[in-house]
């Protein structure tokens, strides 16, 4: 299958190589293996840009654990948050009593976290801790805990690994910055 456009042409650098982000990966799984030895743990994935970490998350960490799957959306199809929070996709299964990680690919504004942890913990969970690959301190507008972190990036536009613009580059296996012109020329 052709792809009728090439992703190399549309990303002006990679910032975070394949090989990098497994290794964090690793790091992240073994830290969440360690705090969760003696525990059952439910990954919380929200869709759709966090399913590539979480996949590769989900097979470094060894004990048990279950997944569900949320969705939520604050974008609508731009660059840049509205700060209005849509939940679109509740949990299929019940949190109450659960030790819940909730598994992001991108945490930026704040405005999706925030609004999904003070959800989630009107639910009767065990626990609750946040898992994101990547913190773009620079964007954030509401405070949100992070407990596992991946890597701290600029305040770009940032593509791949699970990170999309309308809904391309997800494939990339690299996280690479959107050339400005790509995005802005949309607008």
């Amino acid at each position: 299958m052709k792809l009728s456009f090439n992703p190399s042409d549309d990303i002006e650098r990679i910032l975070i190589d394949e090989d990098s982000i497994r290794a964090k990966i690793k790091e992240l799984g073994a830290a969440i293996s360690r705090d969760y030895a003696d525990r059952d743990l439910t990954l919380v994935s929200i869709l759709k840009g966090s399913v590539v970490f979480l996949a590769d998350l989900l097979r470094n960490i060894s004990p048990q654990c279950q997944i569900d799957f949320i969705s939520v959306s604050s974008y609508k199809g731009e660059p840049e948050s509205s700060g209005v929070v849509r939940l679109i996709m509740d949990l299929r299964e019940s949190p109450v009593g659960k030790n819940i990680l909730i598994v992001e690919d991108i945490v930026d504004t704040g405005y999706t976290l925030d609004y999904l942890c003070r959800n989630l913990l009107t639910r009767g969970l065990e626990s609750l801790a946040v898992c994101v690959l990547l913190d773009k301190t620079a964007a954030r507008k509401k405070e949100v805990r992070v407990d596992y972190k991946g890597f701290d990036v600029p305040n770009e536009f940032l593509v791949g690994f699970g990170l999309d613009y309308k809904e391309r580059y997800r494939n990339l296996p690299f996280v690479g910055v959107l050339k400005p012109e790509i995005y802005k020329k949309a607008k």
